[in-house]
């Protein structure tokens, strides 16, 4: 069975920084690719970050450019995501998700429990 086991979440202040982890457990080998997908009360499940797990490859939306990096350890093992200068509107559940695609929700057969993320002004 797969699970995805994400920590990290909190409270920061606007302009503060947190940093998410996601720990793939029995993913299968298929799953080359893996995302942050972040959703806000009344709002649709939206695509943050992702990475190729083959090559390394990092994909942001544009709303984070330059503010969040997404990464992963060398073994594998662990993908974070690392988020600077926050702002109150990146305030979400956030969740960890492992797939074969890009940005969308629907390529992404494994999903985490998620993490509240909420930023004060």
């Amino acid at each position: 069975q797969v699970q995805l086991v994400e920590s990290g979440g909190g409270l920061v202040q606007a302009g503060g920084s947190l940093r998410l982890s996601c720990q793939p457990l029995n993913a299968p080998s298929s799953t080359i690719s893996w995302a942050w997908f972040r959703q806000a009360p009344g709002k649709e499940r939206e695509f943050v970050a992702g990475i190729r797990w083959t090559d390394g490859n990092t994909y942001y939306t544009d709303s984070v450019k330059g503010r969040f990096t997404i990464s992963r350890d060398n073994a594998k093992t662990t993908m974070y995501l690392q988020m600077n200068s926050l702002k109150p509107e990146d305030t979400a559940v956030y969740y960890c998700a492992g797939g074969y695609g890009l940005t969308q929700s629907y390529e992404y057969d494994y999903w985490g429990q998620g993490t509240q993320v909420t930023v004060s002004s």
